[in-house]
């Protein structure tokens, strides 16, 4: 086999190995679905709770990088804490090691069978679910083919002395073996690929495992760089969570290398006699549970050490709180952050709309400014929430997830007209207080009724929502109903108090604009509380 020819098989192989490992991923993640997000929903500042989270996630999303991003993302989110960061950081690291586990069981000859079965599953079965776990198997066999196929490439450099010299020299100058298995992990970005090709050459018989180590070494230190990579442009806290992952792995490899490295020869030797690649992914797993074994109990000095690295109070957000396009790394949560941003939007749109109104009753300057402000902050999150849901409904997420998306679009945009409707509120407050316009106790008493029934119908159409209770949502369709009524009411009266001049015109203006944003806000709320419905739907 001519040189380009081994080096084009190896990126075909590697190519394969990376697109099985993905699909494998997406259909895991399917099959998963809300677990998923209820297996995220477990982190407390309990650091061994974030170990096993991490783990979990990881061995689901078939990539530690994947993880460590999607963490740097909760944080820059300001959903996890730095303490929570480091157990979950650490368990990423041991998850990671069941892909190397399941290469070495060494299943290339009945990789095509397993795609042959797993398609034709896939292509003739109506069952979500099975069709779910069917993409796995597709892409675990299309992983192995990928394995075969890097395995043929690498076989012609056999009979070759300098490449065997080589990866000899990558034992004996270990930092040469770390610096080729950093090299390659960054070139790739994928730790599970970069073990891969090492398993390949061990499987292929061509490096002994004193090289084989060092490169392992290496691996775990390149795969930081994709964490810190991903922290640049985020907050402080979120660079601080990337500096603790390269932290804990440096650590580890040091540890290991000037101390637990014979103790390590010693125990895989014992495992599997003779068989490399097994020993390879044996260090693997007990490099990493090693570490997070030590090295767990010492997590709030890794936290002071960030800080010292990275220093500077934590940014507080006054928009996004839970949302950010690292966790699009796994949709299904990336959802359950969507939810929980929409209705961090729909209470600032509420403290808004308080403010508003707090401004007109009370004739308070102070209030009105504070709704301009809020309205603010509820475009912007309108507007940073619209473009995650447009890039979370474009990832691979399941037919009914994608139209709840399509639902959360529809009720930011009726969110964002409450704001609009505070707005207007402010302003209408604002030319009462600037003309000092008289109201009777008789109008005052009427908007205050008309407002506290709105309030209600917002408030609980929030809480419908947060909840998925449809007997909450059907109040509000109710209320909604009671609050049209009650405008038409209250606008006939009061153009009869016009015409018979008991107010004053630029008063009753004001008034009818008054309860006409009001009912618009109900309408609003009912929008909210049907899309709550029509959730249920689908879930019946």
């Amino acid at each position: 086999m001519e040189p380009m020819e081994i080096i084009f098989t190896l990126l075909g192989g590697l190519g394969l190995f990376l697109y099985g490992m993905n699909v494998m991923s997406t259909g895991l993640q399917k099959a998963a679905g809300d677990k998923l997000k209820s297996i995220i929903s477990l982190l407390t500042n309990n650091r061994v709770m974030g170990v096993i989270v991490g783990a979990i996630v990881t061995a689901i999303v078939q990539s530690s990088s994947a993880t460590t991003v999607m963490v740097v993302g909760f944080v820059n989110a300001g959903m996890m804490k730095l303490t929570q960061a480091v157990g979950v950081i650490m368990g990423a690291n041991i998850g990671t090691t069941i892909t190397a586990q399941i290469i070495t069981f060494k299943l290339t000859e009945y990789a095509p069978i397993i795609v042959g079965i797993a398609v034709g599953i896939w292509l003739f079965t109506e069952n979500r679910k099975l069709k779910q776990i069917a993409e796995a198997f597709i892409g675990f066999g299309i992983l192995f083919i990928g394995m075969d196929f890097m395995g043929d490439a690498l076989k012609p450099l056999k009979g070759s002395p300098v490449f065997r010299d080589l990866l000899i020299s990558f034992g004996e100058h270990q930092s040469l073996g770390i610096l080729a298995g950093f090299a390659i992990t960054v070139a790739v970005q994928s730790s599970s690929a970069s073990t891969g090709i090492l398993l390949a050459l061990a499987i292929e018989g061509l490096i002994p495992i004193e090289a084989g180590l060092p490169i392992l070494f290496g691996i775990n230190i390149g795969t930081t760089i994709t964490a810190v990579l991903s922290s640049i442009g985020a907050n402080r806290t979120a660079k601080r969570a990337a500096a603790i992952h390269v932290m804990f792995n440096l650590a580890g490899t040091l540890l290991f290398i000037f101390l637990l490295q014979k103790p390590l020869f010693d125990i895989i030797g014992r495992l599997s006699p003779g068989d490399i690649p097994r020993q390879i992914a044996n260090a693997h797993t007990i490099f990493n549970v090693t570490s997070t074994l030590i090295f767990l109990p010492f997590a709030g000095i890794f936290v002071k050490l960030s800080k010292k690295i990275i220093p500077g109070d934590e940014e507080i957000s006054q928009g996004i709180k839970y949302i950010d396009d690292r966790i699009l790394e796994t949709p299904s949560i990336a959802l359950g952050s969507a939810i929980k941003e929409t209705l961090h939007m729909g209470n600032v749109a509420k403290d808004s709309l308080e403010n508003a109104l707090a401004g007109f009753f009370d004739e308070k300057q102070k209030n009105v400014d504070e709704c301009f402000r809020k309205e603010k902050i509820v475009n912007d999150l309108e507007r940073d929430l619209a473009s995650f849901l447009v890039k979370l409904s474009n990832t691979n997420i399941s037919n009914k997830n994608r139209e709840t998306v399509d639902g959360l679009i529809n009720t930011i945009n009726d969110i964002e007209r409450v704001g609009d409707h505070a707005e207007n509120i402010a302003e209408l407050a604002q030319y009462k207080i600037d003309n000092k316009l008289p109201f009777s106790e008789k109008a005052i008493g009427e908007l205050k009724e008309m407002v506290e029934i709105v309030m209600k119908s917002y408030t609980t159409a929030l809480t419908a929502m947060s909840n998925l209770d449809g007997s909450l949502a059907m109040k509000v369709v109710e209320l909604e109903g009671k609050v049209d009524l009650m405008e038409k009411s209250l606008r006939a009266s009061h153009i009869g108090r016009l015409s018979s001049q008991q107010c004053q015109t630029s008063s009753g203006i004001i008034f009818l604009d008054l309860i006409s944003n009001l009912e618009r806000i109900s309408d609003h709320s009912s929008n909210i509380a049907m899309a709550v419905m029509d959730e249920l739907k689908k879930k019946a």
